[in-house]
């Protein structure tokens, strides 16, 4: 190849050389430039991730700190902190001359932590645990064997005596001591609530159960006040929930409850309850009894008493009472017998007051004007009045009398208690009439005496009363009130007219700062004018001198009164006769309003004059005196 030649191939050589290295270029460019797309897609994909989870990290953030952060703190405090609380100490009640009738005990709750058993004299585990056991059986009477597995089959805390007396405490503590236990028994204060005087006013002041809370009467009701409020102490903890030492604690105190003095005076209670177990002894009264004392001057109920009672050191020990076929009972049985054991009968229970409630009748008679107390033939009673085909006799028209007392006034007719007169005297009044003051003397309402449970009256309602039950309402019967609102509604005559709500505790005491707070006494309404009061009362007093009252009187002062006897409930020949007796002392200046009421009494007799009366005098023969009411009677 010339010269020539080779130098034109070298030149094409060159040429393709550079073109394919201009390919390559290009090609290596285009490569370059789909991976720069496909890096710059990638980037945009991974800041877009990145923003979102950015903001999910941020919603979350928000949700813990913002939203939930309140509950996540509590939970982060609770495996930091421990908590104890700190009780609070129940109030006391007291009378109202200062005597203890609740009070509350200090007393010890052992506990057992099996975990934390520690002992230097005893390196085995089981003996330790048996020995303990084997105290612990001895000191509080408990079974050993269960005892024994209680504790090897738990990793806490068990309790193992409750509300314990200092002595028996006392002797554990030396057994710790002796057999160097450290640590795993805890001995902490604890109260108990007891009670000095037993079954003194038993249903009025009412039980408490182990955990001091109130069951039943002022213990139950105001049980709020007595309590107090538990406080609280917090400290800082380790992993293994360990104190820490000289970390920082935070306090709440404990509020003590406050201490309540009743209205109640045990003297008083204590002569009533006396004679009304014996008058519901004397008279069979299968159903027992109740009775209560007031001072219409200022609503205070001086003693309120139902028998039979029981004693508030057991309250789930059933008194004799109510103890008949005990074991043959289910669970459901025994509980309504220890409910109806506790219960405070006069607010509770509903009865039918009979001829005591004439003096109601004659009061809103005097008030409208509709009669005076002393027209002579006023009322004419032929032993039978006959009422819608219906005839309903006067008691005096039966065994072993069957006598009429013919022409009467008013003041003989409540002397007689004659019901043939008083269904003339309801039939002149009326029904609307009788309502009103019906309301008036507050029957138709719950007295709000601060005693639990109690229970409405029941009437007829005032469309439905027809001619009969006119003439049953004016010698009450066949509706039913609370013994309560009776003796209330007597207090009301008895203290000019003016209708007081009567009042079981006088004043409660905050026991942290000594502050008092009385109860001042609550007057309702004006029901009837003091002439009219005045009116009632010199019948009362002719009941008790010449009348169905006799066996009421008291040597030296003036009673007044009115005998009651409501009979069997119709279609409950169970039920019994209801007899009851009330009074006031003295006539002119009445500082006692009395109601003795007696269930089913199967003795002697049935009417009120003669089961009951006796027991109103033998309680105010002594009440009087002890209360100083100086003697207003020759």
């Amino acid at each position: 190849m010339n010269k020539k030649n080779k130098k034109l191939a070298k030149k094409v050589k060159n040429k393709i050389i550079k073109s394919k290295t201009d390919d390559k270029i290009a090609k290596l460019k285009s490569n370059l430039n789909i991976e720069n797309v496909v890096s710059s897609k990638k980037l945009k994909l991974s800041m877009i991730v990145a923003v979102v989870l950015l903001i999910l990290l941020i919603i979350r953030l928000f949700y813990l700190q913002i939203i939930d952060g309140t509950h996540l703190s509590t939970l982060a405090s609770k495996q930091q902190v421990k908590s104890e609380a700190i009780s609070s100490k129940r109030g006391n009640i007291y009378d109202s001359t200062g005597a203890s009738l609740a009070i509350s005990e200090t007393v010890d709750t052992v506990s057992v932590n099996p975990s934390k058993l520690k002992s230097k004299k005893y390196t085995d585990e089981n003996e330790l645990k048996q020995a303990l056991c084997k105290e612990l059986s001895d000191i509080f009477e408990l079974n050993y064997e269960e005892t024994l597995e209680k504790i090897n089959n738990s990793k806490s805390s068990i309790t193992i005596a409750q509300k314990e007396e200092e002595e028996k405490v006392n002797k554990l503590k030396e057994w710790l001591t002796e057999n160097k236990i450290s640590a795993g028994v805890n001995i902490d204060e604890d109260s108990k609530r007891y009670y000095p005087y037993s079954t003194l006013a038993s249903q009025v002041i009412g039980a408490c159960g182990t955990d001091n809370q109130g069951l039943s009467g002022i213990e139950y009701s105001y049980d709020s006040i007595l309590k107090g409020t538990s406080g609280e102490v917090v400290m800082s903890t380790d992993a293994s929930k360990s104190e820490i030492p000289n970390s920082q604690e935070s306090f709440i105190p404990a509020e003590n409850g406050y201490n309540l003095t009743l209205t109640i005076d045990i003297n008083i209670q204590s002569i009533v309850e006396k004679y009304l177990k014996e008058a519901v002894e004397e008279n069979a009264c299968s159903k027992g009894g109740n009775c209560i004392i007031m001072d219409p001057k200022t609503g205070n109920i001086l003693a309120m008493a139902s028998y039979p009672n029981y004693d508030l050191n057991s309250p789930f020990t059933p008194t004799s009472y109510y103890a008949d076929n005990w074991d043959s009972l289910s669970n459901e049985e025994k509980n309504s017998r220890i409910y109806n054991m506790w219960h405070v009968r006069s607010v509770f229970e509903t009865y039918e007051p009979g001829s005591v409630f004439k003096l109601i009748t004659a009061s809103v008679a005097l008030e409208e004007n509709i009669t005076k107390t002393d027209v002579a033939n006023d009322f004419y009673c032929n032993g039978v009045e006959e009422v819608a085909d219906k005839k309903i006799q006067c008691w005096y028209y039966q065994a072993p009398y069957y006598s009429k007392h013919e022409g009467e006034s008013l003041r003989e007719a409540l002397m007689h208690s004659c019901n043939p007169s008083f269904i003339q005297l309801g039939k002149r009044i009326g029904a609307n009439t009788l309502y009103k003051y019906y309301k008036a003397f507050g029957l138709f309402d719950k007295t709000n005496s601060g005693l639990p449970g109690e229970s409405s009256s029941r009437f007829h309602d005032l469309d439905k009363v027809g001619s009969v039950e006119l003439a049953t309402m004016s010698f009450g019967q066949r509706f039913t009130i609370t013994p309560l609102q009776m003796i209330t509604a007597i207090s009301a005559i008895a203290n000019n007219g003016n209708l007081l709500q009567p009042k079981i505790v006088k004043s409660m005491t905050n026991t942290d700062t000594g502050e008092v707070t009385n109860f001042d006494t609550t007057k309702i309404r004006q029901v009837l004018s003091t002439q009219t009061a005045n009116q009632v009362k010199s019948m009362m007093k002719s009941v008790v001198t010449d009348g169905t009252g006799k066996n009421a009187q008291v040597q030296g002062y003036s009673i007044g009164g009115k005998s009651g006897t409501s009979e069997p409930v119709v279609g409950d020949s169970s039920s019994g006769y209801t007899t009851s007796f009330a009074a006031i002392s003295p006539i002119d200046n009445t500082q006692v309003a009395i109601l003795v009421t007696l269930y089913d009494p199967k003795g002697h007799s049935h009417q009120g004059g003669q089961t009951a009366a006796p027991v109103v005098s033998k309680i105010l023969s002594e009440v009087l005196p002890a209360m100083g009411i100086e003697p207003d009677q020759n």
